[in-house]
């Protein structure tokens, strides 16, 4: 698997976490059976996902990178399904992790 396949399929294991945990408030603590069962198959083929990026791109950079960017989708599918508005400090912090993120990719991976 090439590099960038490896990042495309990053891309897609993001995909799946931001799905899962979108599901999971939506599962209100597991007791809704159809958000419970998506939050379940989407966490797996995420981690499946994310064992395959791992071939090629290290685990500490592919994780800091997985972590990071679905923190980012994360808090953007907040703000536009459950209306939940960042306040300047978490702002501040987003910031950090997408600083973060990109230091990792661009100049850590040496």
């Amino acid at each position: 698997m090439s590099l960038a396949t490896s990042y495309i399929i990053l891309i897609l294991a993001v995909i799946l976490g931001v799905t899962s945990n979108s599901f999971a408030k939506s599962a209100e603590g597991f007791t809704l059976l159809f958000p419970s069962v998506i939050t379940a198959i989407t966490i797996v083929a995420c981690m499946y996902a994310l064992s395959m990026v791992m071939k090629n791109i290290p685990m500490g950079i592919t994780y800091a990178s997985f972590a990071g960017l679905t923190i980012i989708a994360t808090v953007i599918v907040g703000i536009f399904r459950f209306d939940q508005i960042p306040n300047l400090y978490s702002i501040i912090g987003l910031a950090f992790i997408i600083t973060g993120v990109l230091m990792v990719n661009l100049l850590g991976n040496n």
